[in-house]
């Protein structure tokens, strides 16, 4: 019997927030990986921002010894996350996996990330376990969902199974039926190594920590390897399993997911989909590896001094390792120096990386305001693609301007359905149609301009739908757009980064809105400040902020020193993220005023 005939690799895909961490848990305790009574929470989730926001990040790899029938089978699970701004790190985690685990929640049934998660799957070739999760939850009904996701997948009733993420139910009838359904991993262990690398990490002291799946061949520590896309050898220092703590284990053959340590210290010598082979007996060609992941939403990152810049560089090159989704570029601001244009598959991606830069690399940052990839038609024939607005091109130049759409799919409940269209019709959206699905649940699909939901579209849909509505969305290429570029001018000085581009029918009371805005959130100066919004060169808009006559120290009397020096370091703590701008100090919030001005 081979080998691999005792091995199964599979992933948990779900919607957002439907409990495949949780789930997830269970599955590691059953089979012995952590410790029941230790009380550990989300243990795949072990990034710190996953825990305080609740989402999966980034996708994890863990081995599990399962015992059924007095043979131990070994599970290597990959735990993904659900929110749409992370279906990159699925499709990367369904390439290392021959099955899927499809949750549903009772409480919410099919949802949009669902069935985008499932169309992944199949694309791919994987087994689907469908499975009803919450089912705690006693006042759903579990047979409906489950029948709901018969009538939209097309499974068999009998194929469906009910757990609870929470209790530990039905934990047991899933782990059976990962062994009997998920087809163990093809490979001949004598072929020349091929492993595809579907995750790395940067170790401070040991390098570039690579996660492969390996589909030929077998890989020991001493063995030379060559990285075939950068063309670069290293010797293996160490292979193992994640248990879900690293553990040596001497070899990885085919069909293992496992890490590779080769003492490699520059990042870009090892790039997620790239294929490890031996560097004595390499194969003939690599491995299929990931279609690129296309940047949908753009910012420029600015350190607040000026002597953080290098060390913005270098951190965005570790992250870039570990997110194979952030593309980054250098750029200059005259208003805020020198730093980097950034680009994120959506707004919840942006915030993340700004967030992980600030926490593990100890930066300070200011954000500027995200706008998208413009396609531009100059009247001399050249095609541009500007994803900052402070490069739009004189606008005497432009013959016309194309802007990215996306497809969006909707799904809420029949109720919700007539605000969630006003939204969209106020979005520039063209209605594309309408499905009904099991129960009351209503799809939706329009075609929307990316601009227009990259800020709170998501929010709003949420709010009128009192959170049942989901939403999905994939690039559906461009379209012609009559969009005008606002800019920003603070005491007659033009500041590049507070530029927006805009479609031209909102643009004179979105100028106003964020003038009004900036008004509020610039703190007021020793004299008055102009601001005015202008369009082709045209003033639309103006405010001033008036001129600031008040001492912090004004109320401390004699010599009251440690309430003066009280004030005067939460004064300096104040300004930690502002910028001069002639003689203005803009804060972080400035740059955000103009998400804030819809």
């Amino acid at each position: 019997m081979a080998r691999q005939d005792s091995v199964r690799n599979f992933c948990i895909v779900a919607h957002i927030d439907h409990g495949k961490s949780t789930l997830a848990d269970r599955l590691l305790e059953r089979c012995g990986a952590v410790d029941p009574s230790s009380g550990a929470e989300l243990v795949l989730d072990d990034m710190e921002l996953e825990r305080e926001k609740g989402i999966t990040i980034k996708a994890s790899a863990v081995r599990l010894d399962y015992e059924l029938d007095g043979r131990t089978y070994e599970l290597n699970l990959i735990d993904t996350p659900g929110h749409v701004d992370f279906s990159y790190e699925v499709s990367r985690a369904l390439k290392a996996a021959e099955g899927a685990v499809l949750l549903v929640d009772v409480s919410q049934g099919v949802e949009a990330q669902t069935v985008a998660n499932v169309y992944l799957a199949v694309e791919q070739g994987l087994t689907i376990i469908p499975v009803v999760n919450k089912i705690d939850l006693s006042q759903f009904d579990a047979e409906a969902v489950a029948e709901e996701v018969c009538d939209v997948f097309g499974f068999r009733r009998e194929e469906i199974l009910f757990a609870s993420g929470k209790t530990g139910q039905g934990v047991e009838e899933l782990l059976r039926a990962i062994v009997e359904r998920v087809p163990p991993p093809p490979g001949d262990e004598e072929a020349p190594l091929r492993a595809l690398i579907f995750d790395a990490k940067f170790d401070q002291h040991r390098g570039v920590v690579v996660y492969v799946r390996v589909m030929e061949g077998s890989i020991e520590p001493g063995d030379r390897v060559l990285m075939m896309a950068t063309g670069k050898e290293f010797v293996a220092q160490e292979v193992g399993v994640l248990t879900p703590a690293p553990r040596p284990t001497g070899r990885l053959a085919a069909g293992d997911v496992g890490y590779l340590i080769a003492g490699i210290k520059n990042v870009r010598d090892s790039r997620v989909g790239d294929t490890v082979t031996s560097a004595a007996r390499p194969a003939a060609e690599p491995l299929p590896g990931y279609r690129e992941p296309t940047p949908m939403v753009f910012c420029g990152l600015y350190p607040t001094t000026n002597d953080q810049h290098q060390a913005l560089a270098d951190a965005l090159e570790k992250l870039s390792l570990n997110d194979a989704a952030l593309r980054y570029e250098r750029e200059s601001s005259a208003a805020l120096g020198f730093g980097f244009r950034c680009g994120f598959l959506g707004l919840l991606h942006m915030e993340i990386v700004q967030e992980r830069l600030e926490r593990e690399y100890g930066l300070e940052l200011i954000a500027t305001a995200p706008s998208v990839v413009y396609r531009i038609m100059l009247k001399d024939g050249e095609v541009v693609e500007v994803d900052n607005p402070a490069r739009f091109p004189d606008p005497t130049r432009i013959a016309s301007i194309e802007e990215p759409v996306v497809r969006a799919t909707i799904i809420v409940p029949q109720s919700y359905v007539g605000p969630c269209m006003e939204i969209s019709a106020a979005r520039r959206g063209e209605f594309l149609g309408m499905d009904y699905l099991h129960g009351d649940r209503v799809t939706l699909q329009y075609r929307l301009p990316l601009a227009e939901i990259i800020v709170d579209y998501f929010d709003q849909l949420k709010t009128v739908s009192r959170g049942y509505a989901t939403l999905d969305y994939e690039l559906a290429g461009y379209q012609q757009a009559d969009v005008v570029k606002i800019d920003i001018l603070v005491n007659g000085e033009p500041v590049d980064a507070l530029a927006v581009v805009v479609h031209r029918s909102a643009a004179y009371q979105r100028a106003r809105a964020i003038i009004d805005k900036l008004r509020e959130v610039i703190p007021r100066q020793l004299f008055r400040v102009r601001l005015q919004a202008a369009i082709h060169g045209r003033i639309v808009a103006a405010r001033d902020i008036p001129e600031l006559r008040k001492d912090v120290l004004e109320k401390c009397y004699g010599g009251d020193i440690t309430r003066k020096r009280k004030l005067l370091e939460k004064q300096r703590e104040g300004k930690k993220r502002m910028r001069q701008v002639g003689r203005v100090e803009i804060p972080q919030e400035a740059f955000l005023a103009v998400l804030r001005s819809t």
